[in-house]
């Protein structure tokens, strides 16, 4: 059984097992509480899945694409987590999460699926994030083209999609949320089928809103 934590938008936790699916889940779609909820979620989960912790087998973290406040609250928790119970972190692009959900029932069909699909998130700023996807592979896992970007909303379904040389009309999916449940059910099929996982690395793709100052400070007078 896995953990999985993801905060690339609201706050979503999440444990699964590979054969009986999600066991228990709980979401916040409020941006701005991910640190504050995020404890109690996580024991809410363990609890209503009567999972022990030493009964996980691992911790998945949505790395993003995703704002970089609200993004490092779950990694961090996740690698506090993971090092607590002297388990591995488990890696998974957020985006992943959401066109496995969209794909559904496609995990239990035994053959690959041609769906193009674009999947959009939040990035603020004016700006979004995007993954584009061809479709499911025989497992069900997405199988992703292209991304995680960042565009202008302009750009998204003109210059993204042109450049990927999509044949035939793609599916866009604007989310506004990822599921902790689905990003551990990705996880648990890579590992079933020896895939690899997404790099250690929070995918911000830009810099942090707010930047700490490296140099001494200016006293006037």
């Amino acid at each position: 059984m896995l953990l999985a934590i993801d905060t690339s938008a609201g706050t979503s936790v999440a444990i699964v097992d590979r054969d009986a699916g999600i066991l228990a889940e709980r979401s916040v779609a409020d941006t701005m509480r991910h640190a504050e909820v995020i404890g109690g979620m996580i024991q809410e989960c363990l609890s209503a899945s009567g999972t022990t912790r030493d009964a996980l087998s691992g911790v998945v973290a949505g790395m993003g694409p995703g704002p970089f406040t609200g993004l490092r609250v779950g990694i961090a928790a996740a690698r506090t987590f993971a090092l607590a119970l002297g388990r591995p972190l488990v890696p998974v692009v957020s985006h992943d999460a959401i066109a496995f959900a969209h794909y559904g029932s496609a995990a239990t069909v035994g053959t690959a699926i041609d769906a193009p699909l674009l999947v959009v998130t939040d990035a603020r700023r004016r700006e979004l994030y995007w993954s584009a996807y061809s479709g499911v592979d025989a497992l069900g896992l997405p199988v992703r083209r292209g991304g995680p970007g960042l565009a202008k909303p302009g750009e998204v379904s003109t210059t993204v999609l042109d450049g990927l040389a999509f044949a035939g009309e793609v599916e866009r999916l604007d989310a506004a949320e990822i599921s902790a449940g689905a990003l551990g059910m990705v996880a648990e099929l890579s590992f079933a089928a020896g895939r690899p996982f997404a790099a250690d690395e929070p995918l911000y793709l830009r810099s942090p809103d707010v930047m700490l100052s490296t140099g001494p400070k200016r006293v006037t007078r």
